[in-house]
């Protein structure tokens, strides 16, 4: 069986910025046309931070969000790691998005806390 690969982060930590409109709107158009049901897709938090790798500015995203599949029940939220290249025009890539196993999204999370962007409380889960 092969391993699944790691989201790749670049290693490196960013250095955590605020979410435009401007930038939300790419992340946000960008993961929904990853989703089977792209219209009814709801977003959770959203980090971002900017880093240099070889040269090349990046921003890189980590947020949730939740969709209905194409049956149309309603997913859990899902964890996501995307980058925006400013300097080619804002190009968006999908790095990775959690399926709905607590190993993805535990994995996801790490990746996206290794660089500083700590989305997901990865603790025990409680409910008030």
């Amino acid at each position: 069986m092969a391993a699944t690969p790691r989201p790749d982060t670049g290693g490196q930590r960013v250095n955590p910025i605020p979410i435009s409109l401007a930038l939300e709107e790419i992340i946000t158009t960008g993961v929904r046309q990853r989703l089977p049901n792209p219209a009814s897709a709801r977003f959770g938090t959203m980090l971002a931070g900017v880093r240099t790798l070889d040269g090349r500015q990046e921003i890189v995203a980590c947020g949730t969000v939740s969709a209905k599949t194409l049956a149309g029940a309603h997913g859990g939220d899902k964890p996501f790691i995307a980058k925006v290249y400013p300097e080619a025009a804002s190009s968006f890539e999908l790095v990775a998005m959690g399926e709905d196993t607590e190993a993805a999204r535990l994995q996801i999370g790490g990746s996206c806390r290794a660089a500083g962007l700590p989305i997901l409380d990865t603790g025990p889960r409680t409910h008030l």
